[in-house]
Order: structure tokens, then sequence, then C-alpha cells
């Protein structure tokens, strides 16, 4: 494949973060792709957003057709896996590869309840209190390079209710046989929630694979940003030409 050929590259982030999450990413694949991340409804610069899988499908779909090289590969971490999902099913024509990162794990059934639970504990939490606590967790253990922009963006724990609670109940693997591109499960070694539904995940698809992050978490993109960097390129670069 050539530069020309190169899909752009769109990256939907997780849980109560924002783009920022993958700006370590952007940084390293910016020279060979058009890369861009979004924030989600009721994330980031769209804090005051209200969230809806509807309201995150055109937001990605838009950050697609703003590279103006679509269709794209598209790369969803958790929450934003599932969004990404999400907009597969809806957007066929504007998708050319598809990196499931965290979030291969069935959202139906007993596995939801104890994500019910957090999503009805968080609003209970001061705001200030839960971003302290995960200020001080991302710089515990990951460099300023890696987690400043996650940081410097806020968290938008009011959402997370109304995002869960829509997701929640509403994916499994069955949500892979609407995906007319080919996928990849990438996720750390040691994500054994998120990844407890990888091998249904897989076979659901004709054309997905599953990798892993030796020795990552569920954060596998701050655990080992470049391991996760590269499993992208590599993607990237095997997908099929655009037709």
């Amino acid at each position: 494949m050539t530069a020309a050929d190169a899909p752009p590259i769109i990256f939907v982030h997780g849980t109560r973060f924002s783009a920022g999450q993958w700006s370590p990413q952007l940084a390293a694949l910016q020279e060979d792709f058009r890369v861009a991340a979004v924030d989600l409804p009721g994330h980031g610069a769209r804090s005051a957003q209200l969230w809806s899988l509807n309201a995150a499908t055109e937001i990605i779909a838009s950050a697609v057709d703003s590279l103006d090289h679509g269709p794209a590969l598209v790369v969803g971490h958790s929450l934003g896996g599932y969004a990404s999902l999400e907009f597969a099913r809806r957007c066929p024509e504007q998708l050319r590869g598809l990196v499931l990162a965290g979030a291969s794990a069935s959202t139906c059934g007993p596995w939801a309840t104890p994500y019910r639970w957090i999503a009805g504990l968080v609003p209970r939490i001061p705001a200030d209190r839960l971003t302290r606590w995960n200020d001080r967790l991302l710089s515990r253990l990951y460099s300023p390079e890696v987690v400043e922009a996650t940081i410097r963006s806020g968290y938008a724990f009011h959402t997370l209710p109304a995002a869960w609670g829509e997701v929640l109940g509403r994916f499994d693997a069955d949500a892979m046989r609407h995906v007319a591109a080919p996928v990849l499960i990438l996720n750390g070694e040691k994500d054994r929630v998120f990844r407890s539904g990888e091998m249904d995940f897989a076979h659901a698809h004709p054309h997905a694979r599953i990798e892993l992050i030796p020795r990552a978490k569920h954060l596998a993109n701050f655990d080992y940003p470049d391991a996760f960097t590269d499993a992208v390129r590599r993607f990237a670069l095997q997908l099929p030409a655009r037709s």
C-alpha cells in the first residue's frame, strides 16, 4: 500500500476521557496518515452536549468526512469501541476498518450488573473529588507525555450514567455481523473483563482477528503506547485498497 492509499484514522476515546487520550498515537502516526481524534457527546470540548449514540455516530461520521479521504479506519476504546460498532452498523460506506480496543465484552446479561451499579454511584461522588483521584492515579502510573492531554481536558463523570445506560444491554458478539469491514480486536493481555467475549466477537465476523498487547491492562494505549500504535499501524497498512 502506498502513502496515497493509506486510510485516514479516526480515534474514539473511552469512558470519562476525551480526544486527549490519543495524543501518543496522533503524534506517532500523523506523518504517515491523516489522523483525528473526536470528543464524544458530553466529553471534552463537547462537555455540554447531551450523550446519545445517535450523536456519537454523527460525530464520528463528521470526522471521517473532515479528513476528506474516506472511508476510514476507526479505532474505538471501551465506550468508544461500542460507539464505533454503532457507527459501523449505521455508516458502512464510511468504514474501511475497525479496531475494537477494550470493547469485546458483551454488555448484555449479568456482566452488566456491576457497571449499572457504578454508573449509579458516580453521580453521588463530588466531581472535584473524582477529578483529584483520576489525576493522581494517571500521574502515578504514566509519564506526562502519555497522559498530560487527558488530564488537561478533564473528565466527563456527569455523562457516565447516560452513556453506559444506553450501551449496557445493547451490544454483544452479534453486533459484529453488522460490520462490513475487517476488524482488529486489540486488547491488553491483562484486561480480563473486556477480553471476556473476544473469541465470540472474533468468530462472529469473517474477517476479524485478535491481537494482545503483552502485560497491558484496560488502558493499553497508555500502558504500552508504542506497541498499541504499532498494532494500529500494521492493521491500517494491511487493509484492502479502496474499491
